[in-house]
C-alpha cells in the first residue's frame, strides 16, 4: 500500500524534492581537472556549486588531523557549473558507510559541525569541536 504523500510531514517533503540544500553532505565530481570533493553543501546556484570541505584524496588525513587534536580549517571552495561533473549525497551503499559515518567513526565529531565555515572556527580543533557541540546541544534542551 503507496503512502499518501499528504501523510508526510513537510521537511520530509522538502528533503525528497530537493535534497542538494544548504547543510546537505555531497561528493562532488569535477572535470577538467578530474577531481573529488567531499564537502557540505553552502550554497547551490546556477552559477556554481559553493562547499566546505576537502579534496577527497585528502580525506583519510583530514580525518586524522581531527582524530589527533591538530588544528584544521575546511576549505571554502566554489565550483563553476562547468566544471561539475557529477554531486551525490553522501550516504551508504549497502554494508558500506558513507564519508560522514566514517568520518564520525574515525573523530566521535558531526561531520557538519567540522565542516561548519565560521570565522571563529579558523584552526579549530578537535576540543574545539566537541565544546562547541556540547555547548549546542545544551541550548537546543
Amino acid at each position: 500500500m503507496e503512502k499518501d504523500s499528504a501523510d508526510a510531514t513537510p521537511s520530509a517533503q522538502a528533503r525528497t524534492r530537493e535534497p542538494f540544500v544548504p547543510g546537505a553532505l555531497v561528493i562532488a565530481t569535477l572535470c577538467n581537472p578530474r577531481e573529488k570533493f567531499w564537502g557540505m553543501i553552502l550554497a547551490l546556484a546556477t552559477e556554481g556549486l559553493s562547499l566546505s570541505g576537502a579534496e577527497l584524496a585528502s580525506f583519510e588525513d583530514l580525518a586524522v588531523m581531527v582524530r589527533d587534536g591538530e588544528p584544521f580549517t575546511p576549505a571554502i571552495v566554489f565550483f563553476p557549473m562547468h566544471r561539475i561533473e557529477r554531486v551525490e549525497l553522501d550516504l551508504p551503499d549497502g554494508s558500506l558507510p558513507s564519508l560522514s559515518q566514517r568520518f564520525y567513526g574515525k573523530t566521535g565529531l558531526e561531520p557538519s559541525a567540522a565542516l561548519a565555515p565560521s570565522g571563529r572556527d579558523h584552526g579549530k580543533t578537535r576540543a574545539d569541536l566537541q565544546n562547541s557541540e556540547s555547548h549546542a546541544s545544551k541550548e537546543r534542551d
